[in-house]
């Protein structure tokens, strides 16, 4: 609990990246925490109930509440969330895939807790951006993580562009991640526009079964490319 007993504590639990054993990616101490939680703040309730079952809760998941917190709640609604931690219950801000208020919805929570002295606390868990980073031999000390690239074409040239330029200048990987039904024609567009020189890092499926992860340069690539249609990737590119 937090150590002002009237408020809840706040923890952000990283769901797995895909089907698997769930050991895998997250230490049976976090486990234990999660299984004691009634209260949760999630993306869509059927993916959820179906985390909360692989960890195994004592609370019977009927008895489970949640609220739903997505890209579509209103900016108004969202301090209502945080009505359980409020009243001293502890709470779980579980993430659809990966960590909790990274490239999610919920980093505005997270700052609203703060803001009214909830303590927060972080949990171990899987996080695609930093596993596709790792495995990536890209550099580790210097990146940036820029989300999705712009959707109309001249928009998202202008923008490869860009980042390529910024990644020769200071020497920084730079990270992006696009819906999976349209990854292979950004695949396509990184290795039309970029130069031959500068590599490609694509990392699909991280920590399931079917999981790929290669770094190439441009030149490279274009010999072979790999089908990443509607499988959930991170992009990586140093020029």
């Amino acid at each position: 609990m937090n150590k002002n007993t009237a408020l809840g504590t706040l923890y952000l639990v990283p769901a797995p990246l895909g089907d698997g054993d769930i050991a895998w990616v997250m230490p049976e101490s976090v486990k234990v925490c999660i299984k004691r939680l009634v209260y949760f703040v999630v993306e869509h309730p059927k993916t959820a109930r179906k985390f909360l079952k692989q960890v195994e809760c004592h609370v019977p998941l009927q008895e489970i509440k949640m609220q739903v917190l997505n890209e579509h709640t209103p900016p108004q609604e969202i301090f209502s969330l945080l009505q359980p931690l409020l009243a001293g219950n502890d709470m779980g801000l579980l993430s659809e895939a990966g960590c909790p208020a990274v490239a999610d919805p919920g980093a505005g929570l997270v700052r609203m807790a703060h803001e009214e002295g909830i303590k927060v606390v972080p949990f171990v868990g899987p996080s695609s951006i930093l596993l596709a980073l790792m495995a990536s031999g890209l550099n580790g000390q210097q990146f940036a993580f820029n989300g999705y690239l712009p959707i109309k074409n001249d928009a998202r040239i202008s923008k490869i562009l860009a980042l390529e330029k910024l990644s020769i200048a200071q020497d920084q990987t730079q990270i992006f991640i696009e819906t999976p039904y349209r990854n292979q024609k950004l695949l396509t567009l990184l290795l039309e526009t970029c130069e031959d020189s500068t590599n490609i890092c694509v990392a699909c499926d991280i920590t399931v079964a079917s999981e790929c992860i290669e770094t190439k340069t441009v030149k490279a690539w274009k010999h072979a490319l790999p089908n990443i249609n509607k499988r959930p990737a991170i992009f990586l590119l140093h020029g």
